[in-house]
């Protein structure tokens, strides 16, 4: 699967209305020299075979490719591709697709953010970029488990990606009225107020349907592990050096207590650090974790999930490739029950871009917390 992003940008200035696309293209193959791996191809699903090839540049719609790419022929998958788009009023997006695997958001804002270095005419400094990490993650048997494949359920036909804006003084309300969630009376930070709202109404939306008392509903955090390791890693290093982040909350309790939501998701953050990680991966651990995940044993007791990841301070807002910062940023991954926040343009507030069904989408759009805080709907996306 790929992670998709555009860029929106206002016209460009006189002295790039001839040649944006010479520009952008001339400057993108200067940055792959120092991000080569995504310039490679597939040896297999776990390795790149940095032989040069090249990434895709073309131009006309929004994004390059399909983010669900199933193609059999892995050797020849593209890495990474990119569309650019000129509109007739002047303006510009740009279209980025990158093979989730292979690197995070923050790595591809990192890519994107070297890229638009290069057109302005600054140099990058390669160091930190691709790091070995085998110290940390050493290799194991990946024997029958396979990287980027999702089941025909998280890619239902009739899905909705909504936009939902929630304003700087609505997330500040909502982390008032949480309150403490921890023993030095912590509020909650911006991320866990609103996956805890988030999670509040998916989990109104399971308890809505006729399910033993037993089942719980997971909210999912996507957690990035650069920071959590020590000596951290550094944060533009190539991989999707990410991990989730799993609560559980049974059906049969009130789901619109925000606060222990909220101290439940902030709990589960803080089991991840260092010592944690080193002992989960060094004997594979997190590997049985995540098939036992798929196991339909396990899935039985499960009567919902949400995954969230946030995008909230990746500075894709800094990009800039000369002719000034971007409008707007949007992605596509269209994943089921998935919600990505990204920062409001203020750097405040937060948008979430929620894929829901129809149906438990219009359910999700009435619930009271959503109607309360949110301040905008925008249409499909």
């Amino acid at each position: 699967m790929y992670a998709p992003v555009v860029l929106f940008y206002s016209e460009p200035g006189k002295e790039f209305n001839k040649n944006v696309d010479d520009h952008l293209k001339t400057s993108l193959s200067k940055a792959l020299s120092h991000f080569y791996p995504f310039a490679g191809r597939f040896k297999d699903c776990f390795s790149i075979d940095c032989n040069d090839r090249g990434a895709s540049y073309t131009r006309a719609q929004l994004l390059p490719c399909n983010p669900h790419d199933r193609s059999a022929d892995l050797r020849n998958r593209l890495i990474l591709a990119v569309q650019v788009n000129i509109f007739t009023c002047g303006g510009v997006a740009i279209g980025v697709c990158i093979w989730h695997s292979v690197a995070s958001a923050s790595v591809l804002a990192s890519f994107v953010g070297s890229w638009a270095a290069v057109a302005r005419g600054a140099a990058i400094d390669s160091d930190g970029i691709v790091v070995d990490c085998t110290s940390l993650f050493p290799p194991q048997d990946l024997g029958g488990f396979s990287t980027g494949q999702y089941s025909d359920r998280d890619v239902l036909p009739g899905l909705v990606t909504k936009r939902f804006l929630f304003e700087a003084s609505m997330v500040a309300a909502l982390r008032d009225k949480i309150g403490s969630i921890g023993p030095s009376s912590d509020r909650p930070t911006r991320v866990e107020s609103l996956s805890a709202l988030i999670w509040s109404a998916a989990i109104g939306i399971a308890q809505e349907k006729d399910q033993p008392p037993y089942k719980v509903h997971l909210g999912i955090l996507t957690v990035d592990l650069r920071k959590r390791m020590n000596p951290p890693l550094p944060e533009r290093c190539i991989g999707n050096i990410c991990q989730f982040s799993v609560s559980q909350w049974p059906l049969s309790m009130n789901a619109s207590e925000y606060n222990g939501l909220a101290r439940t998701l902030s709990q589960s953050l803080r089991i991840i650090n260092d010592e944690y990680l080193r002992e989960l991966h060094a004997d594979g651990s997190y590997l049985e974790l995540m098939k036992h995940g798929r196991d339909e044993q396990a899935v039985k007791y499960i009567g919902g999930v949400i995954t969230i990841s946030s995008w909230c301070w990746i500075p894709f807002y800094e990009t800039d490739f000369g002719w000034g910062k971007l409008t707007w940023l949007g992605t596509a991954m269209g994943l089921n029950n998935l919600v990505v926040f990204i920062d409001a343009q203020d750097g405040e507030g937060i948008e979430a871009l929620v894929t829901l069904s129809k149906e438990n989408m219009a359910k999700f759009e009435r619930n009271p917390g959503i109607v309360e805080y949110a301040t905008f709907f925008s249409a499909h996306i």
